[in-house]
């Protein structure tokens, strides 16, 4: 079922066990999932990437199943769901689970791909597409933010924030943030200071982080640092999938070191599914 995001506030989502968020706008994609959904639903949060949540899928499913003794209810998040997930979400619906909220978060899925329409067509579950910010909606949140702060910036510099957010409340909130400490220790904010002070915006996915600094890509991890603002949360998620990354490295290091053969080792380690489906 499709619900788009100005209808979210008038669905009741604690009916409803299944939720796919798709599109670029990573800023609304949050604000929906921390404002609209988790505020309505209640229970231990556990995330997961894709590449985590099939590695231990049956493991996933078997403490679904056989309920905690200590926590009864549970939120589980899974980032960067891709086709290749499809199957084990066809899968885990099948069962009959109540006191468990799933959270399926994408990037773009086209009109045909197999999640979205599965999500589309069926009553029980949630599908919430997320479109890119206007600039209507951007500068909403540029002025909100200014008169909740206490300050001021010219027409001219609002504008370039707007142009440098990509169409992402995200980015543009991380902007705004960087202005206003700026401000305190300063009087009056111009454009030059503003055109210093924000990058052009770009959305660094979990993935790119973990990669940049596992090949030592120093000047690349300071970079996506910088311009991200990451939650407690999104660290834990950070740690845990540098931590998933490095072990099949590691792998691929001591195959490699038994075979002496680069070709063979990486056909041993391509995930199952792939040749399943193909």
């Amino acid at each position: 079922m499709i619900v788009k995001y100005y209808e979210i506030n008038k669905t009741d989502l604690s009916k409803f066990n299944y939720f796919l968020l798709y599109g670029k706008n990573e800023g609304l994609k949050k604000e929906i999932i921390n404002e609209k959904i988790l505020k309505k639903i209640e229970g231990e949060i556990i995330k997961y990437d894709d590449n985590e949540f099939i590695n231990n899928y049956d493991e996933i499913l078997s403490n679904v199943l056989n309920k905690s003794l200590f926590v009864e209810k549970k939120i589980i998040i899974i980032y960067r769901v891709g086709e290749r997930i499809f199957k084990y979400i066809e899968d885990i619906t099948n069962h009959n689970i109540n006191d468990v909220k799933f959270i399926f978060i994408s990037d773009t899925l086209e009109k045909k791909s197999k999640i979205r329409k599965f999500f589309e067509n069926e009553n029980s579950l949630i599908s919430i597409p997320v479109y890119e910010d206007n600039v209507r909606d951007l500068t909403n949140i540029v002025i909100k933010f200014l008169n909740e702060r206490k300050f001021s910036l010219s027409r001219e510099s609002i504008n370039l924030l707007v142009s440098r957010a990509s169409g992402d409340r995200e980015n543009l909130k991380i902007e705004l943030e960087k202005i206003y400490y700026y401000s305190l220790s300063n009087n009056s904010i111009e454009l030059e200071n503003i055109k210093k002070l924000t990058n052009l915006a770009e959305n660094y996915s979990v993935g790119e982080l973990a990669d940049s600094y596992l090949s030592k890509n120093i000047k690349n991890v300071s970079k996506i640092l910088n311009e991200n603002n990451y939650s407690d949360e999104d660290c834990i998620l950070i740690l845990r999938t540098i931590l998933n990354k490095s072990k099949r490295l590691l792998n691929i290091i001591e195959k490699y070191n038994q075979t002496k053969d680069l070709d063979k080792t990486l056909s041993t380690i391509k995930p199952a599914i792939f040749w399943k489906d193909k």
